[in-house]
């Protein structure tokens, strides 16, 4: 299976879904013109995660920044429709409280879009940005857009603007073009995105950017827009910020230096996350603005989109973290949502530490019973530890996407893919079943002997006494991707269920399978119960 990149704006498939979508009125051409005038808000009431929930606005890449005395959140807005994988991003907008546990939010729409303030910009891909209070008392958007007309290998580049409130209006700092680019201020060959400015007590101006494992720091002077000091590349590995992979946010707490990142060092046993394309966001310090930068640890895990964005920011006594998630209605990976928790240091060690978050969500409508019990169940497979681009929580995490994302279910893809493989359910105690059901994914036909292909056949078998007992036969278990395919059997009961799983193949290699849900049916509803935190026993 192949993997998707998540920033990949030089695609042709890519800009050919662009060009579409503008026609369709998605893009920063097709909407409506900017007013000169400061826009009005929309009062919202969010009584929690995230902030906006309803799917009409969804918002990514938050950045806060405190101003007369309320708590703004810079946001770019997803507009991808439902099932496409790409970042139609074409506008920032706002949201602003005097009072986040209050729950009241103004909501902004469509502040400022790329071209209407950097006319040397295209008009769509309105990425990560961030609002800072200049040296001279003036507001600067720093934010990243595609140059027009650049011979860049890869045409991302950032501009600053300037206003005197949030809301703008928002005009160019730096009129001749892109303060960072792949040609300014040196060559370099990075993807010039998700700029953090950060302004020092003393005056000093800085700024760091970068994705993809790289990242780049650089003072600038006082005018804000104006390079001072050398570029400096900042090391990503075990000697630097550990895991780097994008989104950092410069930060500074009674004199130490604190840089938040999205990091996606993956793996069984990472401390961030198991599966490549999840991100947590991690942080290190540092004794002055400029590094050296060291690793301290995780400051939020994973959350429900793939994509992770941290913004941290201190008001009315206390700290803010600002996030996205999928949590919204409609929300996937490409149409994310603004959610903001308390965070909280450890004042006991020096430098401080960052405690970790633990995201919380507005209240939701009560669970309704339901046959499906393979929540409460923990998953195991025959291919542990599951390839990093996949995700075994996925099986029985009650989502079902219909154009997913390697994480979004349970995969077996190897260069040499076996005839059989196995999933397995443990429960911490025994339950009765009579029913059960899969969504495949496939992105090859059945008999394929490559790729992602539906499975040939598959079974369940049942645990009881020390030995798997078959339920029905395989000619008795569909095979479809077109959506659940399920079989009913006599009960059983049972604390562990196997499903064995016949590879597609040509005679001379075996392509790999693909989970998106595995849900087990009880003979009656019930209230969902959750599964134990550790895999249960061993089925004995």
């Amino acid at each position: 299976m192949s993997v998707i990149a998540r920033r990949n704006t030089t695609s042709r498939p890519l800009l050919a879904l662009a060009t579409l979508l503008a026609g369709a009125g998605l893009t920063g051409t097709g909407l409506a013109p900017l007013h000169a005038d400061t826009p009005s808000g929309i009062p919202i009431h969010a009584p929690g995660n995230p902030i906006m929930a309803d799917g009409d606005y969804y918002s990514a890449d938050p950045a806060p920044v405190v101003v007369d005395d309320k708590l703004w959140i810079l946001a770019g807005r997803d507009q991808a429709p439902a099932g496409v994988n790409d970042f139609i991003m074409n506008e920032w907008q706002l949201l602003a409280t005097s009072d986040p546990a209050s729950g009241d939010w103004v909501h902004y729409p469509r502040i400022a879009t790329p071209h209407d303030v950097f006319k040397w910009a295209a008009p769509d891909r309105a990425y990560a940005g961030q609002i800072i209070k200049g040296t001279n008392g003036k507001l600067y958007l720093y934010a990243p857009v595609i140059e027009a007309n650049s011979d860049a290998k890869d045409q991302f580049a950032i501009g600053v603007a300037v206003a005197d409130s949030p809301t703008g209006p928002w005009k160019d700092a730096h009129p001749s073009g892109p303060i960072i680019s792949q040609r300014v201020p040196v060559a370099n060959a990075i993807q010039n995105i998700d700029p953090t400015p950060f302004v020092d007590d003393d005056g000093r101006v800085y700024i760091y950017w970068g994705t993809f494992g790289q990242l780049r720091g650089m003072e600038l002077d006082k005018d804000m827009v104006t390079p001072k000091g050398p570029e400096v590349e900042v090391p990503t590995g075990h000697s630097g910020l550990t895991g780097f992979f994008e989104a950092p946010w410069l930060m500074k707490r009674h004199g130490t230096y604190y840089m938040l990142y999205a990091a996606n060092n993956a793996g069984p046993t990472s401390p961030c996350t198991p599966a490549v394309y999840h991100a947590c966001i991690a942080y290190g310090t540092a004794p002055s603005p400029m590094g050296p930068w060291t690793y301290r640890g995780i400051a939020l895990g994973p959350v429900s989109s793939t994509t992770s964005h941290p913004g941290a920011v201190e008001f009315k006594g206390k700290w803010y973290l600002v996030y996205h998630t999928a949590d919204a209605k409609g929300g996937d990976h490409f149409r994310r949502s603004v959610a903001i928790d308390e965070m909280h240091f450890d004042d006991s060690v020096t430098p401080a530490r960052i405690e970790t978050v633990i995201p919380t969500r507005r209240p939701g409508p009560p669970p309704s019973p339901t046959r499906n019990i393979a929540g409460a169940a923990v998953a195991t497979a025959s291919n542990s530890p599951v390839p990093l681009q996949y995700w075994i929580k996925a099986l029985n995490d009650g989502i079902v996407r219909d154009n997913p994302l390697p994480p979004d279910m349970w995969g077996s893809w190897s260069p040499h893919n076996p005839k059989t493989q196995w999933l397995e359910y443990r429960w911490a105690k025994p339950v009765t079943v009579n029913g059960a059901r899969m969504r495949f994914f496939a992105d090859h036909p059945a008999g394929s002997g490559e790729g992602v292909a539906p499975p040939a056949a598959w079974q369940l078998f049942y645990w009881q006494k020390g030995a798997w007992k078959p339920i029905l036969t395989p000619r008795q278990y569909p095979t479809g991707v077109d959506g659940f395919d399920g079989v009913a059997f006599p009960a059983v009961t049972t604390r562990c269920l196997r499903a064995v799983l016949t590879a597609s193949g040509d005679g001379k290699s075996n392509a790999a399978f693909g989970v998106q849900e595995w849900e087990v049916l009880s003979p009656k509803a019930a209230l969902p119960t959750p599964a134990p935190k550790d895999m249960p026993a061993a089925c004995d």
